[in-house]
Protein backbone atom coordinates (compact mmCIF):
# COMPACT_ATOMS: atom_id res chain seq x y z
CA UNK A 1 0.00 0.00 0.00
CA UNK A 2 1.09 3.45 -0.83
CA UNK A 3 0.25 6.15 1.44
CA UNK A 4 0.52 10.18 0.26
CA UNK A 5 -0.07 13.26 1.80
CA UNK A 6 -2.46 15.36 0.04
CA UNK A 7 -3.34 19.02 -0.05
CA UNK A 8 -7.79 19.72 0.03
CA UNK A 9 -9.32 22.84 -0.66
CA UNK A 10 -12.29 23.61 1.54
CA UNK A 11 -14.73 22.34 -1.29
CA UNK A 12 -12.42 19.43 -2.51
CA UNK A 13 -12.06 18.33 1.44
CA UNK A 14 -16.02 18.68 2.00
CA UNK A 15 -16.73 16.91 -1.65
CA UNK A 16 -14.87 13.85 0.19
CA UNK A 17 -16.79 14.35 3.53
CA UNK A 18 -19.80 14.19 1.72
CA UNK A 19 -18.87 11.24 -0.82
CA UNK A 20 -18.08 9.43 2.70
CA UNK A 21 -20.91 10.13 4.70
CA UNK A 22 -23.76 9.08 1.59
CA UNK A 23 -21.85 5.57 1.14
CA UNK A 24 -21.55 4.79 4.67
CA UNK A 25 -17.69 4.76 5.20
CA UNK A 26 -15.45 4.63 7.76
CA UNK A 27 -13.09 7.24 6.68
CA UNK A 28 -11.67 9.63 4.41
CA UNK A 29 -9.01 6.88 2.78
CA UNK A 30 -12.01 4.88 1.65
CA UNK A 31 -13.79 7.57 -0.11
CA UNK A 32 -10.93 8.76 -1.96
CA UNK A 33 -10.33 5.61 -3.27
CA UNK A 34 -13.94 5.30 -4.15
CA UNK A 35 -13.86 8.76 -6.10
CA UNK A 36 -10.83 7.45 -7.97
CA UNK A 37 -12.33 4.20 -9.01
CA UNK A 38 -15.78 5.78 -10.30
CA UNK A 39 -13.42 8.23 -12.15
CA UNK A 40 -10.80 5.80 -14.02
CA UNK A 41 -14.17 3.46 -14.82
CA UNK A 42 -16.47 6.67 -16.74
CA UNK A 43 -12.91 8.48 -18.07
CA UNK A 44 -9.62 6.31 -18.48
CA UNK A 45 -11.08 3.60 -20.40
CA UNK A 46 -11.18 5.41 -23.30
CA UNK A 47 -7.61 7.32 -22.25
CA UNK A 48 -6.63 3.84 -21.87
CA UNK A 49 -7.04 3.18 -25.82
CA UNK A 50 -3.90 2.60 -27.51
CA UNK A 51 -2.95 5.01 -30.07
CA UNK A 52 -3.27 4.77 -33.50
CA UNK A 53 0.00 4.70 -35.07
CA UNK A 54 0.31 5.60 -39.07
CA UNK A 55 0.99 3.11 -40.86
CA UNK A 56 3.64 2.31 -43.90
CA UNK A 57 3.41 2.75 -46.86
CA UNK A 58 2.02 0.43 -49.02
CA UNK A 59 4.50 -0.90 -51.34
CA UNK A 60 4.15 0.22 -54.53
CA UNK A 61 6.22 -1.03 -58.22
CA UNK A 62 6.81 1.30 -60.31
CA UNK A 63 7.99 0.36 -63.81
CA UNK A 64 10.03 3.36 -64.70
CA UNK A 65 11.16 6.85 -63.26
CA UNK A 66 8.47 8.63 -64.93
CA UNK A 67 5.70 6.80 -63.82
CA UNK A 68 7.45 7.34 -59.92
CA UNK A 69 7.61 11.30 -60.35
CA UNK A 70 3.78 10.88 -61.59
CA UNK A 71 2.98 9.03 -58.50
CA UNK A 72 4.97 11.32 -56.39
CA UNK A 73 3.06 14.60 -57.81
CA UNK A 74 -0.53 13.15 -56.96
Amino acid sequence: MVQNIIKLSERENRIVNVVKAKNGMKNKNQALGFIIQTYAKQHLSEMMQPIEKPGRPTEKHVESVEELRKELRE
